[in-house]
């Protein structure tokens, strides 16, 4: 940005019956607008040239003051040009704060972090998921309550930030917390971004994350097995929740889709695929990757039976779906009449449909990938990993054909 600056020295004339000497003052105009102040000397009315604004002369006592003027002078372009440096913006405001040596406010590490959450809201289904904003506002509680544990303060400098900071708030995440490990590593995680916000912005120029390493730590997906998902989808129960509840969770099964997914699936995005029959064409929420998946008999019986329910033609949905909360706790008690000892959550759905359905029966893991919309395989391939069945049935595939070329 464009600026003007221009310096001038004069002495300020008292009143009337003022003495033979009067005040110098200096004037820096910056775009038009004036700083003035006192250099603290003096100077003979007679001796003062106005025109140059210096003192007449050659004399010891007028080479002093001119050097002192000259040196002011340099110190006002001293500043300017490490504004320039800097990349400031120079205004009067920036540069009366660098003259005066206005202490610098420092950001502050949770008003960084509430700055962040504000844009994420703002952005929520556009680019972010809203429990994306959800886990940010939680990581911002978190953080805050680790501070005035640690700290006794009710925000911090960012540029406190160090790795003791980050150590001491992972421990805090698992001991005082209670977190696990995964989820301790999913909230620095979120931290983290707030922490490269300071990087880029240029207010800590070192990273605390540096050395400290964020990894997840491999868990047991629960899975229902062919048998548990048949007695599931067989059972008669006489509750239409149980009922209603039962045949979204199957649907999930064997599509694959998230809650979420499920939830807003609307009937505009049944299409007809390149083999002719019905596939579903959607984006996954969470990722916004695209998710293209070929309907089995079992969701199409299901799509069926909801078509004309009032909730479907009402909002333009595909299965009238409940809230996840209650989702979760019908499926509970779906566990329990089908004498299942599994916590059983919608989610499991989706490890099902990944191992049971498709994996098991040879689905090949590129294939399942593509319908999981993941972005990478390797998270396709935690899948693979727990299926100690097809694991056994690929062995025992393997013994027939050695034990065939021996005989």
């Amino acid at each position: 940005m464009e600026h003007t600056i221009a310096i001038l020295f004069h002495v300020r004339l008292g009143h009337k019956n003022a003495g033979p000497t009067g005040p110098v003052y200096m004037r820096i105009t910056i775009n038009g607008k004036r700083i003035v102040q006192s250099i603290n000397r003096e100077v003979e009315l007679s001796k003062w040239s106005v025109q140059n604004g210096r003192m007449k002369g050659t004399t010891v006592e007028a080479n002093a003051l001119n050097n002192y003027l000259d040196a002011l002078k340099s110190k006002v372009y001293a500043a300017e040009r490490e504004m320039v440096l800097d990349g400031v913006d120079i205004s009067y405001q920036s540069f009366k704060e660098k003259w005066f040596k206005v202490p610098e406010k420092k950001p502050m590490l949770l008003q960084v972090f509430k700055e962040h959450n504000e844009e994420v809201s703002l952005l929520v289904g556009r680019d972010f998921a809203a429990g994306t904003l959800q886990r940010y506002k939680t990581s911002l509680e978190h953080t805050r309550n680790f501070i005035q544990w640690k700290y006794k303060v009710t925000d911090m400098e960012v540029t406190k930030l160090n790795y003791a900071f980050i150590n001491s708030y992972s421990l805090w995440l698992k001991t005082i917390r209670n977190c696990n490990h995964n989820s301790t590593m999913k909230y620095l995680a979120n931290f983290k971004k707030i922490v490269l916000i300071c990087i880029k912005n240029g207010w800590i120029s070192k990273d605390p994350f540096l050395g400290f390493k964020i990894t997840k730590q491999e868990v047991d997906r629960p899975i229902l097995s062919t048998v548990e998902l048949k007695e599931i989808a067989e059972k008669e129960f006489s509750a239409e929740r149980l009922k209603l509840v039962r045949d979204i969770f199957i649907f999930s099964c064997y599509t694959g889709l998230a809650y979420v997914d499920v939830q807003k699936l609307k009937r505009s995005e049944i299409v007809v695929g390149v083999d002719g029959g019905q596939w579903i064409f959607t984006r996954r929420q969470k990722t916004d990757t695209a998710s293209r998946i070929p309907l089995l008999p079992v969701p199409l019986t299901l799509m069926e039976r909801y078509k004309n329910h009032p909730q479907c033609l009402l909002k333009d949905r595909l299965l009238p779906v409940l809230s996840n909360q209650k989702m979760n706790a019908y499926l509970k008690e779906i566990a329990d009449t089908c004498g299942i000892r599994k916590n059983l959550t919608f989610h499991i759905a989706r490890h099902t449909f990944a191992t049971t359905v498709t994996l098991s029966n040879g689905v090949p893991i590129e294939t399942v990938s593509k319908m999981l919309g993941h972005t990478n395989l390797r998270t396709t391939q935690h899948y693979a990993k727990i299926l100690d069945m097809k694991v056994s049935e690929d062995m025992m595939l393997l013994k027939k054909k050695l034990a065939s070329k021996i005989e």
